[in-house]
């Protein structure tokens, strides 16, 4: 990375970065989820629409949306912090364009969900955090909110094993 670059092209290399990464899941597109970047840190969001809903009666969000937003987090966590260091040397630069370019997504070995209570008719946001990660093995713990991130909706922890170059 150079030190002189400006800070717009510095933003706008990982904005991109993280764009085509997010790209490369389309369940994510359809879900609606974005992506929060502050520096190397993700939040990620989803925002309420009615097709999320589960129970009409209560209504409350589908627990598989609940479900696949902390896992779909978890794996966007994990490669976006496995390849930070490369895209900020300037050795990457994936293009949603350029298909051969993306790096590979993690495999989910497992995933275990606490639903702690009822996502409510509103948007919900997740951070994850990796917990360990090595060459092929990876844990990353999730925690998902609405509006007081105290006050957990659900929190996941998920193994994945990690691509092979």
């Amino acid at each position: 990375m150079d030190r002189n670059e400006p800070l717009h092209q510095i933003k706008t290399r990982r904005d991109s970065a993280l764009n085509a990464l997010v790209s490369g899941v389309p369940y994510l597109t359809w879900l609606g989820v974005r992506f929060d970047r502050r520096g190397d840190e993700l939040t990620a969001i989803l925002p309420y629409a009615d097709k999320l809903i589960g129970n009409p009666r209560l209504p409350a969000i589908h627990g598989g949306v609940t479900a696949a937003f902390l896992e779909t987090t978890a794996i966007i966590e994990l490669a976006w912090s496995a390849m930070w260091e490369d895209l900020e040397s300037g050795r990457i630069a994936p293009d949603a364009a350029v298909p051969d370019s993306l790096p590979r997504l993690p495999k989910t070995i497992d995933f275990t969900v606490d639903y702690l209570r009822s996502g409510l008719p509103r948007d919900a946001y997740a951070r994850a955090r990796v917990v360990r990660s090595g060459r092929r093995y990876a844990s990353v713990h999730v925690e998902a909110w609405q509006d007081n991130r105290s006050r957990l909706m659900a929190q996941a922890t998920g193994h994945f094993l990690m691509p092979q170059p």
